[in-house]
């Protein structure tokens, strides 16, 4: 089974030519004003490249370009990483070092006074489910103002039919937007027809006009991103208990494989429905080339963020080209692939060209369930395995759960932890899961009745949607904190990380006193990351790492 998969994996062809048009380049000034609002509820500082790609392609037509991010202010009591070091899943850190601080002014005041004073034509918001009702609170909030609003991203790409509902949202990009961003600000600019432009749908005299899908883009006619309208701060990022100076590059567009809780099938299905094109290609690695080079020179980037959904779905001889390309630039990396794509061979190259952390969805440690519920069809085994050869190198892993899952119980996630004992990585993330539209599972959590069609998502560490008879809100909030304690610690202790699931005082007691221990042994020593420390954080009883250990890894 483990060899057919990754055949397959070895067979993904994503690089074809599309016939489309090359993305305009008209660097002619233009008097036309574009707002991009990026909306940010999590408060991940994390740039998004897609902000970045858009900024580049209107700047390089001559528009003129402004920002809203509302990364840094505070519209949860805790961003996800400061609640992902509470529930010690990563270390500490402090980006106030660096300069970050949030902001103490209003959101919706400042968004107003933004707008006021660039007075833009047009104001252009990305958003995914998540951040949809901050994105319709914003604009909402200047709807006094005459700009044409435009929606775009994979909320509005999967669920049109909410964004364009909304009384002040103009219109709306269904699919990628390089191209329909820039038709759009140059119509309204010349006072043209600006109906007919495909992946645009749009309201005229009370009808929503729903124009074709264009085929996607290709990958090396995208500009790089101009990430010059972000605050300075913006390019710091916690890893591993350090801040880096971090850049974002994406390698590839859309993934092969057919997760249920995942909207990336849905973008798949809808592109070869309606253009009969692969949505899944990728740049040339001399194109990544050129993008890393660029953003060391631009941005002093010290650390390359690789977005890619799963960035080892390719053939050995594109990862051999990526190898060879990546050997001398030296600067260390991350990235998220899939069980099925890694193998001793790719681990091996990976460790000798820098790579700093790899992270690898797991999401559930019940075979059965994880094939026919998640939709991950790869054995236990095969994990195991893998982890066996993944023991005798240094590249940092990182593993991905989910719980919560439509009619999960306790003893199933128990499965998951059992699973990540077994194998013992050096770091575990445990996230709640959420519905989101356009992923098969929402549908069996609607069908069930554990969501109402009109039910929100919430951020994936905060907190369930779902009410089921299987497990409750609160346990499951329980299990996320006490997640790497179980995993970690000695079964003896069970008994005492129980206690800790509670919100009570008794529990939030327990929860603070065994954190203690937990920071002391896997994370109050000399960040270095050796072979010895790698392995010495992956089990409790395992020899405490040396704080002077040498043998250092890249990063």
């Amino acid at each position: 089974m483990e060899a057919q998969e990754r055949r397959e994996t070895s067979s993904f062809k994503p690089t074809i030519k599309l016939a489309v048009a090359l993305i305009p380049n008209d660097p002619t000034p233009k008097n036309f004003r574009v707002l991009l609002v990026y909306p940010n509820y999590s408060m991940v500082n994390l740039l998004p490249t897609n902000i970045g790609i858009l900024t580049a392609c209107l700047k390089q037509n001559g528009f003129i370009v402004d920002l809203f991010d509302t990364t840094f202010y505070r519209t949860a009591e805790k961003t996800l990483d400061e609640v992902r070091v509470d529930n010690l899943q990563v270390r500490k850190f402090d980006l106030a070092e660096f300069g970050v601080k949030f902001k103490t002014t209003d959101i919706i005041d400042d968004f107003r006074a933004k707008v006021q004073e660039f007075k833009p034509d047009l104001i252009a918001v990305t958003c995914v489910e998540d951040t949809w009702p901050q994105a319709k609170q914003l604009i909402g909030s200047v709807s006094d103002h005459p700009a044409t609003v435009i929606a775009g991203g994979v909320f509005p790409t999967l669920v049109p039919d909410i964004p364009i509902a909304d009384p002040n949202v103009d219109m709306i990009c269904v699919g990628e937007g390089e191209h329909v961003i820039i038709e759009v600000a140059t119509k309204l600019m010349n006072g043209e027809d600006h109906y007919k432009i495909p992946n645009l749908w749009i309201k005229k005299d009370g009808k929503i006009i729903k124009n074709a899908l264009r085929p996607p883009v290709d990958m090396d006619d995208v500009p790089f991103g101009d990430f010059s309208l972000f605050e300075d701060e913006r390019f710091f990022r916690p890893m591993q208990g350090k801040v880096v100076r971090m850049l974002p590059i994406e390698t590839d567009r859309g993934c092969p494989y057919t997760c249920r809780f995942c909207e990336a099938p849905a973008l798949v299905e809808l592109y070869k429905q309606n253009t009969g094109q692969m949505y899944f290609r990728r740049k040339k690695w001399s194109t990544v080339r050129k993008e890393i080079d660029l953003y060391r020179e631009k941005y002093n980037a010290e650390y390359i963020y690789f977005n890619a959904e799963t960035f080892l779905a390719m053939s050995r001889s594109e990862f051999d080209e990526f190898t060879e390309m990546y050997d001398d630039i030296r600067l260390p990396f991350w990235m998220q692939t899939r069980v099925e794509t890694l193998t001793e061979y790719h681990i091996e190259a990976l460790e000798r060209v820098g790579c700093n952390r790899i992270s690898i969805g797991l999401e559930h440690g019940n075979e059965e369930f994880r094939k026919k519920i998640v939709g991950k069809g790869f054995t236990n085994k095969s994990i195991t395995d893998l982890f066996e050869i993944l023991d005798r190198y240094s590249v940092p892993i990182t593993v991905n759960n989910i719980m919560g899952f439509p009619d999960e119980t306790r003893e199933l996630i128990f499965d998951s932890i059992e699973l990540n004992r077994l194998i013992g990585t050096d770091s575990v993330n445990a996230y709640i899961f959420q519905p989101y539209r356009g992923s098969a599972m929402f549908d069996d959590a609607l069908s069930r009745g554990y969501i109402q069609e009109d039910s929100s998502t919430n951020s994936p560490i905060l907190g369930s949607v779902l009410t089921m008879p299987t497990i409750t809100k609160d346990e499951l909030l329980g299990l996320v904190r006490t997640f790497s304690l179980y995993v970690k610690f000695p079964r003896e202790e069970w008994p005492d990380i129980a206690i800790a699931e509670k919100f009570t005082p008794e529990g939030d007691a327990m929860f603070a006193k065994l954190s203690e221990r937990y920071y002391e042994r896997f994370f109050d020593h000399d960040f270095k990351w050796t072979k010895k420390a790698c392995i010495s954080t992956r089990i409790y009883d395992g020899p405490v790492v040396d704080k002077q250990s040498t043998e250092i890894i890249t990063g």
